[in-house]
């Protein structure tokens, strides 16, 4: 290390960082146990571990008990997950939006709002506690099996990303950890690194979540709780078992654990699964939000909290996006209890049915792992290529994509895969050209 008069673990974790960043330390390697380092160095072995401890805060490093400290594998990855420009020759299937379809059940309502005579509130602070804005959203809740009896337990926030954030920054501490799948939504990388939780990736079977899993990342790594998206997970379209969500469920009473439940896919389903919420409601914060599935402007989530965690969650929601837009509550509530949102749902799944159906058509069975209710289908590729390489490659053909990588956590590389996003481009042609440019880039490895 350089000379410097900063304290010494700054300096080792400064350096860390920057031999992380600039390759000399790369995704997977491991590090020297913490004592042999300090030996090595000849300091504290103190030093090492509040080093240590500033680098994992970030996402750079990960451990595990028994295995030791790797590099983070997708420690140089992005986790912003930004379209690109409308003008763009580029083809989107890389960020994660729903069908831009005629919005004439929103129009219609949005345009009665601003001529009915008290339409001035719209263009205020929203008051949370108006009661008609949480009927709204326990209807909504009602139709994923999630039932509301206690209209206290409704909070509102600026969409899921914001909720995750505020759930992070306002129910844990830096350093301390979450159990999560190997593969997750970029989002949640993002807000973790940036209050300091350290996602601890579960063993699987059969894709999702095992119970020995559970208990050992409890057991030890100390877990407090657990990131779940039981419904067409992001990014492999996974849908959890009835007996796994029984099994978190239990885990969760057992070990007081706190559940985070992502519903953003559910509303998409015809007959969506028992939420965990339902089956775990003091233990399970369950979020549902509405951009993705209804539309990108309704930057809004609607929180289902146990009653211990409302008053800590809504002064965090408060400060990090101090109030919601009435216009938007006032939107989404209408939208829900009109019926609208009914005949909305019917024109999303038909676009949903017909672009999943071409991505069949077009793919081997088996390689695009999804079906007729995915926003997004989960591209399996062939030996020899990883996600990242795929990615590149279909940029340089006008198509963005985005690689396994962006998705995973921990030690391990990620199985080689890309997620499609396939109702980002505009029209049915446009997807058929993305499709059909991909395709020939995996005939051509």
């Amino acid at each position: 290390m350089k000379h410097t008069k900063k304290p010494l673990y700054l300096a080792l974790a400064e350096q860390l960082e920057a031999d992380i960043h600039c390759g000399i330390l790369r995704p997977g390697t491991k590090l020297p146990p913490q004592r042999e380092l300090a030996d090595f160095l000849d300091i504290n072995v103190s030093t090492v571990t509040r080093a240590f401890k500033i680098c994992s805060n970030k996402g750079l490093l990960s451990s595990a008990v028994g295995s030791g400290t790797f590099v983070s594998y997708d420690v140089n990855t992005s986790t912003l997950i930004i379209p690109e420009r409308p003008d763009s020759p580029i083809i989107e299937l890389g960020s994660m939006m729903p069908e831009t379809l005629p919005q004439k059940e929103a129009t219609e309502l949005l345009q009665k709002m601003l001529t009915e005579e008290n339409c001035k509130h719209l263009f205020q602070y929203s008051y949370q506690e108006e009661h008609r804005y949480k009927e709204a959203a326990a209807h909504l809740l009602q139709k994923v099996g999630l039932p509301v009896t206690a209209p206290d337990q409704l909070l509102f926030a600026a969409g899921g990303q914001n909720a995750i954030s505020a759930i992070f920054c306002g129910l844990f501490c830096p350093g301390d950890r979450i159990g999560i799948d190997p593969l997750i939504y970029p989002g949640v990388k993002g807000s973790a690194k940036l209050f300091g939780i350290q996602l601890v990736p579960l063993r699987q079977e059969k894709g999702e979540i095992s119970e020995e899993g559970l208990i050992a990342a409890y057991k030890n790594e100390g877990i407090k709780g657990l990131y779940v998206m039981p419904d067409l997970h992001n990014p492999t379209n996974h849908t959890m078992s009835e007996d796994c969500r029984r099994m978190i469920a239990h885990k969760a009473k057992e070990l007081d654990l706190l559940i985070l439940e992502d519903g953003i896919n559910s509303l998409l389903l015809e007959k969506p699964s028992c939420p965990i919420a339902a089956l775990a409601p003091e233990h399970t914060i369950y979020m549902l939000s509405l951009s993705k599935t209804i539309l990108p402007a309704l930057r809004l989530a609607y929180l289902h909290v146990p009653s211990h965690y409302v008053e800590p969650l809504h002064n965090a929601l408060y400060h990090l996006n101090l109030s919601q837009s009435s216009l938007l509550l006032e939107l989404a509530s209408r939208l829900i209890v009109s019926g609208k949102l009914d005949s909305l749902f019917e024109t999303r799944r038909k676009g949903l049915l017909a672009r999943n159906r071409l991505v069949d058509e077009i793919f081997p069975k088996g390689t695009a792992i999804g079906g007729a209710e995915c926003l997004s289908r989960w591209l399996l590729l062939p030996n020899g290529i990883t996600g990242a390489e795929f990615e590149r490659l279909a940029k340089e053909k006008g198509v963005s994509v985005y690689g396994s990588e962006r998705f995973a956590v921990g030690k391990e590389p990620p199985v080689a895969a890309a997620r499609l996003a396939i109702c980002a481009p505009q029209t049915m042609e446009e997807l058929e050209r993305g499709l059909c440019i991909l395709k020939e880039i995996l005939e051509s490895i």
